[in-house]
């Protein structure tokens, strides 16, 4: 991974957003100071049992009522897959989903919508996106690509995936001495 992205490297932006315990308007008002039109969900589990107004359902309409489309990808994009060999010592092992079909389908979804150029969102549950998959897996996977992911953290701020990835690494390079890149996991283990 780059140290420093030039903005000449960049090809296209996509967006991610984690729902945390904002209230519904709030999480809005964010997405619509950043122009979103297609909200893509990367929750393995689209309900939210302390935030119902994240259920999928709720979420859906709510959306619609403010012209964003809401379109589903966790089964393909989410941070607890189904296959079980994403899994070591019960985390989830990102190295793991980057090799698997279901995540390749899921990860040419964002790459068409890109270079269509919509302005498209990911989420998750995750507000803090140094702690959450869409950056340790699918913004580090897009960055590869040159799409660059900015993570919002309010209607005002955003943060650049390079600028995620060197407090996820404590400014320390990717990379290790073998040109290997470090493997990322889950935070908690879940099998």
């Amino acid at each position: 991974m780059k140290e420093h992205i030039n903005q000449n490297d960049v090809l296209h932006t996509l967006y991610s957003i984690g729902h945390g315990n904002k209230k519904l308007d709030e999480f809005i008002k964010e997405l619509e100071a950043f122009g979103i039109d297609y909200l893509i969900d990367v929750r393995s589990k689209p309900f939210s049992k302390f935030n119902p107004q994240f259920n999928q359902p709720n979420l859906k309409i709510d959306l619609m009522n403010h012209m964003v489309r809401y379109v589903y990808l966790g089964d393909q994009l989410g941070g607890l897959p189904s296959d079980e060999t994403c899994y070591v010592n019960g985390k989830v092992d990102y190295n793991e989903i980057k090799e698997r079909e279901f995540f390749h389908s899921g990860l040419k979804r964002l790459i068409k919508a890109s270079r269509k150029g919509l302005k498209v969102a990911v989420m998750c549950s995750e507000t803090r996106p140094e702690q959450c998959h869409r950056s340790k897996l699918i913004g580090q996977e897009l960055l590869k690509l040159r799409i660059l992911m900015k993570h919002i953290l309010s209607n005002k701020v955003v943060k650049d995936q390079v600028t995620v990835m060197n407090e996820v690494n404590k400014g320390k390079n990717a990379v290790d001495l073998f040109g290997e890149e470090n493997s990322l996991t889950s935070r908690k283990s879940y099998l």
